[in-house]
């Protein structure tokens, strides 16, 4: 394997590592520990921005790869893949929108805007990782 693809499964991973942070981040503003809460979100946020990184460098180095999967995958995978492209694109306004007013303490608003970050960048993870599992162990 050329080490530029190894950069696939990293991405895999700091999408894995995002999606804890997320979920563990979720639950520990629900038990009202706003340190933890910020910690995790942190977490989320580099792993986010070292997939971003890697993402941007793989695509650069190896560019356009089709789609091998035939048969019934094939819309399933491109209906996965619009949806969290589109939604990616989001999470990269929204994501630095919540985290500015959160660590600025305007947590109302903060509060409103993650309203809808929370669930499109947790479906954007997880459905990262799905799009890697498909292209590289279901269709590989």
């Amino acid at each position: 394997m050329q080490p530029v693809h190894m950069i696939a499964h990293l991405d895999a991973l700091m999408n894995v590592i995002a999606t804890v942070c997320l979920i563990a981040a979720f639950r520990a503003i629900r038990r009202g520990n706003a340190s933890a809460h910020q910690r995790y979100m942190l977490g989320a946020i580099g792993a986010s921005a070292v997939f971003l990184v890697f993402y941007t460098y793989y695509h650069f180095a190896v560019g356009y790869q089709p789609f091998a999967g035939q048969g019934w995958i094939r819309p399933v995978y491109f209906t996965l893949l619009a949806t969290h492209v589109v939604l990616a694109g989001a999470v990269v306004f929204l994501v630095p929108t919540a985290a500015f007013l959160g660590l600025r303490g305007r947590f109302l608003t903060h509060k409103s805007i993650v309203h809808w970050a929370f669930p499109i960048w947790l479906y954007v993870s997880v459905t990262g990782v799905v799009v890697y599992l498909i292209n590289f162990v279901l269709v590989a």
